[in-house]
């Protein structure tokens, strides 16, 4: 069966890949799904043999892999804005995601009617927020490279994105537009951010807001390079690592519950959460796998990690096609799940010298085997690799819980009002200024980070080398502890 479910999921997963580069036409997907079922009509009147079953999946799955892709390829231009490329122009339209806060402007995804996207740059003042309607008028533009790595066009197309408008005339028409409950979970955020934003200074209370809800508000290009030099860039935006945290706490609060109460909020509570800090790649991949570890723990069932990254990835992929290709946050996810699944256990066994208290050894593993795993990719895309990352790593990581328990504290306790929720504050402040005067300290040492620009061949052998390593001496064995989803059972 596991040999089964690897052939439809590998090849799906294939089909969207090769579909994602060439376009032969709707009926390469039908050609590839006739060949499925014509080998298993030869499997029945010609002898069962287990290869032509294979085969059969194999193709077929592969067709319905490109075939999906085809269908989400069906969002294109629309003719009205085609013709009105580099020309002024007004609309009116929805603000259809959560506005992305940058230093100096606010990005905001505006559809109109028909399901047209465009990415319109606007000013910090006045502020728009999810499901506004709004008039714009300015130049539209198409999408162009500005770097010769990176494709920005086709990044902006896996989300139906064919358009960008720069500081155009906006107004704000209506409210209330959106999907309600996106609309409440939105406003609640806002207000929490505005509670912490009272209590805490910039920046401190943007990280924060990274931290905890996964907020997009600006931090200032200097502090994040500072941040990308010393390889903690991950925590700024909520990344698998603050969303175990969630999870688990979530866990212990409703598990005074009965099992199915528990459960069942549980559940809902992980999904309310994706929804709140905007639904990215690595946060709904960490949901999925959340949700799947509570649904083996109540159903009784063994949980396998590797199945649950695979299941993660087929419905992330199956959702969206272009994520797969054109989307570097879900490649990178994926890339450090696997790292830290298959390299983890290499590492805790060699590192038994480094003391378990505060979880020093187990960042310090962690650490290690998403950064090795993810090096050549970042090594092509980037061009950068910090040397200081793992003792930052350690001296940072070990105070993210609680820098994020006392922030929701302070945030949460700001609805009642300043003064109640000041004391938590001032703990979260400290933390806080502790992680950013080591990021400071190491991000100024001239050798924190070097330039290393690798070519797509040599990342492809690297990740040769790797699949090699995990299938000959890892693939199969216990590979990653479970005793951190071990609250689970006492829902």
């Amino acid at each position: 069966m596991n040999k089964i479910f690897t052939i439809f999921l590998g090849s799906f997963v294939f089909g969207v890949f090769i579909r994602s580069f060439l376009d032969f036409g709707p009926a390469f997907a039908g050609l590839f799904i006739l060949l499925g079922a014509v080998l298993v009509l030869v499997y029945f009147f010609q002898g069962k043999k287990k290869i032509i079953i294979f085969a059969s999946l194999l193709f077929f799955s592969t067709g319905l892999g490109i075939f999906r892709y085809d269908i989400s390829s069906n969002s294109r231009e629309n003719i009205f804005f085609e013709s009105n490329i580099d020309q002024a122009i007004s609309f009116k339209g929805i603000v259809s995601d959560e506005p992305d806060y940058r230093e100096d402007n606010t990005r905001y995804i505006i559809e109109v009617g028909d399901g047209v996207r465009i990415l319109v740059y606007g000013e910090r003042y006045p502020e728009f927020n999810y499901g506004d309607e709004v008039g714009v008028k300015g130049k539209l533009k198409k999408p162009e490279n500005f770097s010769g790595d990176f494709n920005w066009p086709l990044y902006l197309a896996k989300d139906n994105i064919f358009y960008e408008m720069f500081y155009p005339k906006m107004e704000l028409i209506s409210s209330g537009n959106g999907f309600i409950l996106k609309e409440g979970l939105f406003a609640v955020k806002r207000r929490f951010l505005q509670n912490i934003s009272r209590v805490i200074p910039s920046p401190h209370s943007a990280l924060l807001g990274g931290l905890v809800v996964g907020s997009k508000e600006a931090m200032g290009k200097e502090l994040l390079d500072d941040f990308r030099k010393t390889g903690v860039i991950h925590i700024v935006v909520l990344s698998g690592y603050n969303v175990t945290i969630v999870v688990l706490s979530m866990m212990r609060i409703f598990s005074f519950l009965p099992q199915v109460f528990g459960i069942a909020l549980g559940s809902f509570g992980i999904i309310l959460f994706a929804l709140l800090t905007g639904a990215s790649a690595t946060i709904v991949r960490s949901s999925i796998m959340a949700l799947i570890v509570v649904l083996a723990k109540t159903t009784g069932r063994i949980y396998n990690i590797t199945i649950a990254l695979f299941i993660a990835g087929f419905l992330m992929i199956f959702h969206n096609p272009k994520i797969l290709v054109f989307d570097p946050s879900f490649q990178l996810s994926f890339l450090a799940t696997v790292g830290l699944i298959y390299f983890s256990p290499f590492f805790e066994r060699k590192f038994k010298f480094i003391p378990e208290k505060w979880n020093i050894r187990e960042v310090a593993i962690a650490t290690l085997a998403t950064q090795i795993f993810v090096l050549p990719f970042l090594l092509y895309k980037i061009g950068e690799i910090s040397i200081v990352s793992l003792p930052v790593n350690l001296l940072i990581l070990i105070f993210v819980p609680v820098t994020m328990f006392f922030g929701f504290l302070a945030g949460f306790f700001g609805f009642l009002g300043i003064i109640i929720s000041t004391p938590f504050a001032w703990v979260t402040y400290l933390l806080l200024e502790y992680e950013l005067k080591v990021v400071d300290i190491f991000s100024s040492i001239p050798f924190a980070s070097i330039k290393l620009q690798v070519p797509l061949w040599i990342m492809f052998l690297i990740y040769v080398i790797y699949a090699f390593i995990i299938f000959k001496f890892i693939f199969g064995r216990q590979v990653l502890k479970e005793s951190d989803f071990d609250i689970i059972d006492d829902i």
